[in-house]
């Protein structure tokens, strides 16, 4: 795994393309897509570790950022082009902010990678085929505001994994009567991953690399006999004790196998790492 900075301008994709050039493999996937526009935390896997990054928490989510007050755009953020007039903010600020707090319906931006039918939303977008976008249930922790200059106002949220911030701004400014829309946003912590720890495009190397087995530590570690990871690298059940809903699977030599259930003190694989020193 690698816990890169994403820079601005560049997509998550553009980030996973640097990558693979870097480390010369084309297994490299990133965990959360930031826009464009976002910098900070973006967790990428790598080699083996793609099929892995299905058990690495993402969650919570945090990000600092900066909103502009007086109109909304069609992106939600500065890149859009302004769907209303600019008008002055008016009402109570907090208890706005308290009312997108807690567990609430979000509707995604018109321009996202949400997908209407299998095709991105912004695709259909870009083809002026507006779609009704449904409401997903989020959870937003934090929502806490930093400093306020007006028009701009800096935040902080603590949030669930597909919790879109550029909504978040969209959504205040609509309760202030005056519109708003994103203008910065840094990600500075996915789940285990914190920005102090990340670093950026250019250090990256094979040395950077963080094992697969470290990101996954939280998980109990349980270390086989010679019969049982051979039945571990067939994908086939064994008895031990206990239960638990996921857990990591050694050899005697300190080899990551797998990543297992364990369900009525039997043993599951779910993903196999069948050669341990390849990708």
């Amino acid at each position: 795994m690698l816990n890169i900075d994403k820079p601005e301008g560049m997509t998550s994709h553009d980030v996973v393309q640097t990558i693979r050039k870097k480390l010369n493999t084309s297994k490299v996937g990133h965990l959360g897509t930031l826009d464009p526009m976002a910098t900070g935390v973006l967790p990428v896997s790598v080699g083996k570790a793609t099929r892995l990054a299905q058990f690495v928490s993402s969650s919570p989510k945090e990000y600092e950022g900066e909103l502009r007050f007086g109109f909304s755009t069609n992106t939600y953020d500065r890149e859009g082009v302004p769907t209303t007039e600019e008008r002055p903010f008016q009402g109570n600020l907090d208890e706005a902010v308290r009312s997108l707090t807690g567990s609430i319906e979000q509707v995604p931006p018109p321009f996202s990678a949400k997908k209407i039918g299998g095709i991105p939303a912004y695709k259909l977008a870009r083809r002026n085929r507006f779609v009704e976008m449904s409401a997903s249930r989020v959870e937003i922790e934090t929502f806490e505001i930093l400093s306020l200059q007006p028009p701009l106002l800096r935040f902080r949220v603590v949030c669930s994994p597909g919790t879109y911030i550029r909504s978040l701004a969209h959504d205040l400014g609509q309760r202030m009567g005056c519109g708003a829309h994103l203008t910065a946003l840094r990600r500075t912590r996915s789940g285990d991953f914190q920005i102090r720890d990340a670093i950026t495009l250019d250090k990256v190397s094979a040395g950077t690399l963080i094992p697969i087995d470290r990101v996954l530590e939280a998980l109990p570690r349980i270390e086989v006999s010679e019969a049982e990871e051979t039945k571990v690298v067939h994908g086939n059940y064994f008895r031990a004790e206990g239960d638990a809903q996921l857990a990591r699977i050694f050899n005697r030599k300190g080899q990551f196998l797998a990543v297992a259930s364990i369900e009525n003190g039997w043993v599951r694989p779910r993903v196999v790492l069948t050669s341990i020193n390849s990708e």
